[in-house]
Parts: structure tokens; C-alpha cells; sequence
């Protein structure tokens, strides 16, 4: 089984932004953890700043993998255009979210990223990918 996890804007800095609301690891930390809990699947991890590369890289991926598990970060609440390619491609793909959006500001209640989705999981911080995958399994 190949899953791959896409992360949106500033999930770079995890672990060092806001440890308040997203904790205080490092998403490479934790996926390095992630590779030893789930050693029968294999993982690939993208994280890119900019839509068009998030867009690529499902793309890319979304024909030959069994799962993508899609954290867009803020382009959850504003783009049109990974849910477009996410609707193009035959990978299914579960949304992520390390905070409950709806505890938060209300233009992130809205998700355009959702009604393409197989589902959504989060509030349950680094655990929402761990989740993810084992829905897939």
C-alpha cells in the first residue's frame, strides 16, 4: 500500500509555530515515527508553500497511489483549484487537519476540500494523520 501525505503553507513550521494550538514536534520527527508504527505502507511526505505544487504533486500522485492524506492548511478555506484536482485524479483522499476549524475563526469553517474528500479527520493534533492512514488500511 502507497500513501502519501501532502501538507499546505506554514506546516513547514510545525513545532515551532503556534505549539499552543499544533504542538511542538516537527512533522519530519513525527513521520519518521509514523514510517516505524505503519512499516507495511509506504510513505512519502510533500509539504510545499504554493498552491500550484500541492497541485502538481496530487497530480502527479493521485493515479498510482492508494491514498493521499491532504493537509492544505489555509488553502483548505480559499481554493477552488486543489479541489478541482482532487476531483480529476482516481486516488482517494481523506482530509486532515491538526486543530478543530470550527473552535477557530469562523472563515475556516468552510472547507472547499471536503465535499471532494473521502473524509475528514481533525482536532486530534499529529494523531489526525495517524488516523488518516488507518483509515486507508
Amino acid at each position: 500500500m502507497k500513501i502519501a501525505i501532502i501538507n499546505g503553507p506554514n506546516l513547514n513550521l510545525l513545532g515551532i509555530r503556534e505549539p499552543e494550538i499544533y504542538g511542538n514536534k516537527t512533522f519530519e520527527a513525527f513521520f519518521e515515527a509514523l514510517k516505524t508504527e505503519f512499516k507495511t505502507v509506504e510513505l512519502i511526505y510533500f509539504q510545499s508553500n504554493h498552491e500550484g505544487a500541492l497541485i502538481d504533486k496530487i497530480q502527479e500522485l493521485g493515479f498510482s497511489f492508494d491514498g493521499i492524506i491532504l493537509n492544505a492548511g489555509a488553502y483548505t478555506h480559499t481554493s477552488i483549484a486543489i479541489a478541482d484536482a482532487i476531483s480529476a485524479i482516481t486516488t482517494p483522499v481523506v482530509e486532515v487537519h491538526l486543530s478543530n476549524v470550527f473552535k477557530r475563526e469562523e472563515f475556516r469553517h468552510h472547507s472547499y476540500i471536503s465535499p471532494v474528500a473521502i473524509g475528514t479527520i481533525g482536532g486530534f493534533g499529529l494523531q489526525s494523520y495517524t488516523l488518516a492512514i488507518q483509515s486507508f488500511i
